[in-house]
């Protein structure tokens, strides 16, 4: 007691206050990052983030001391407001676009407040260079760091401003390949950094250097754009993981910049973790970073493959609502394998349903998760976890990749890619390497796709005309409803 009232004659009971504040957040993230990884506790993770978030904020305002209560009630009310319009109005299926907008808000708060606190020093540091001015903060460290902070930013926020627009459909989602694009955003980033480094150390003029840092900010809006747009839609699920990367870091440079350690942190937390997760969507799909930020990949129909176009196909068998629950009727397990065409359908509610249906029958039912499966990661565990699936039949490929030689049928939903056998036996395949989930080892597949159409990689499914594989055409939904009224009957 003695030791935290001399501090408080030291620091003030405002910063004690604060500071248990920040730590408790601290904590809080930490456990709520680790909480995030299991299908099971992440809606309460979320919830402890989120309150993590609020107590950083509050701490914050008591630290700083006379603030009116007035002003925090106001800005948690609307952007409470704001959340839960978005949380009511979004849909499931939008959950990947969404993702992408709201990391770069948050690239564009780091971009305001490293402005904001250039005008706050230069106001009260009166004229001289960057360096002389942020001198509180770290001398040349904090006016460099404040640099950083701008570029990662900005490139954060206009580039998730392009994902967002791809994955909503506003945008073409191939990848658009500009003549010299690397040369482009080498030399953006060159003369982001250069001019940053002037902006540093050589100008006297507060305009000037102000000048030239919402130049920088307008070179790295650009460089957001030509990053960003020549990645294909298919790609989405590495990028959307880079860019909650990039918004971590911009907020752990903002901290620094504004001498916040909570904000360095929880910052940093981000940005490892999506830096982890870009890694495991990487090897998911058996490519590089570089590959796909920079390959291009899906602009062209691939190597080892003409498209996959209808007229490649020979053998495919087909079957009907009516012949797929005769199958059904009498198998004793089943694995669904859940892709983008299942959210695009909006039929994970029907999925459910005809999980049930088998399960009371006395089929095991279980569902194989791929990690790129759809646009985001975790997208086809978030729309199964709305439908309400139980937690213990879903199943990442490492856990159920065996387990298809056993299994007497497979559904695929509007998966491709993720289940191309050439994956594993073709070398020149593009996909060859990639991790895919081995449904053709199953005794019967039933494939529910619109059409014979290629995935992403722009090559033919040799799946389509495996001796033991039935196509299912249509949407996935009208698919699902024909095979449970027949179920039904039968």
């Amino acid at each position: 007691m003695d030791f935290i009232a001399s501090s408080a004659g030291v620091w003030g009971w405002n910063k004690i206050l604060a500071n248990f504040g920040y730590m408790a957040s601290v904590v809080m993230f930490i456990l709520a990052i680790m909480r995030l990884s299991k299908v099971r506790t992440a809606r309460g993770a979320n919830m402890l983030a989120a309150g993590a978030m609020l107590l950083a904020i509050v701490s914050t305002f008591v630290e700083m001391g006379a603030i009116n209560p007035a002003y925090i009630i106001a800005g948690l009310i609307v952007g409470g407001a704001i959340g839960a319009v978005m949380a009511k109005k979004v849909q499931m299926t939008q959950m990947p676009e969404m993702v992408a907008l709201l990391n770069g808000f948050g690239g564009l708060a780091s971009t305001f407040v490293a402005m904001a606190t250039f005008f706050s020093v230069s106001e009260h540091g009166g004229s001289g260079n960057l360096a002389r001015m942020m001198m509180r903060e770290g001398g040349g460290f904090g006016g460099f760091n404040l640099v950083l902070t701008l570029i990662v930013g900005s490139v954060t926020f206009t580039g998730s401003i392009i994902a967002f627009l791809k994955l909503s459909e506003k945008m073409a989602g191939r990848p658009i390949l500009l003549p010299g694009r690397h040369v482009i955003n080498a030399g953006l980033l060159l003369l982001a950094l250069g001019i940053g480094g002037f902006a540093v150390w050589g100008p006297s003029s507060t305009v000037l250097t102000g000048t030239i840092l919402l130049f920088i900010v307008v070179v790295t809006l650009a460089l957001g754009i030509t990053l960003v747009i020549p990645i294909g839609g298919g790609d989405m699920p590495v990028v959307i993981s880079l860019l909650n990367s990039y918004s971590g870091i911009a907020g752990a440079l903002a901290g620094f910049t504004i001498n916040e350690p909570v904000l360095v942190v929880s910052g940093s937390l981000v940005g490892a973790s999506g830096l982890i997760l870009t890694q495991i969507m990487c090897k998911a799909m058996n490519r590089s970073l570089a590959n796909v930020m920079f390959g291009g990949f899906g602009a062209e129909p691939a190597a080892g493959g003409t498209g996959g176009g209808k007229e490649e196909y020979t053998k495919v068998k087909s079957a009907e609502g009516e012949e797929v629950a005769m199958i059904l009727s009498d198998v004793q397990s089943l694995i669904f394998v859940p892709g983008y065409g299942m959210a695009v359908s909006q039929a994970q509610h029907l999925v459910r349903e005809l999980g049930d249906m088998l399960t009371e029958r006395g089929c095991q039912v279980r569902y194989a998760i791929h990690p790129v499966a759809g646009r985001m990661p975790g997208h086809m565990n978030v729309l199964l976890a709305e439908a309400n699936v139980p937690y213990e039949q879903l199943f990442e490929l490492d856990q159920i990749n065996g387990e298809f030689k056993n299994t007497d049928a497979v559904i695929v939903i509007g998966a491709n890619d993720v289940v191309n056998p050439d994956a594993v036996d073709k070398k020149d395949s593009p996909l060859y390497g990639m991790p895919v989930l081995n449904v053709w080892e199953a005794r019967t597949c039933f494939v529910i796709k619109r059409s014979l159409s290629p995935g992403f990689a722009m090559v033919k499914n040799p799946l389509f005309e495996a001796d033991n594989n039935y196509m299912v055409f249509g949407d996935g939904r009208k698919a699902l409803e024909d095979i449970i009224k027949s179920l039904k009957e039968a």
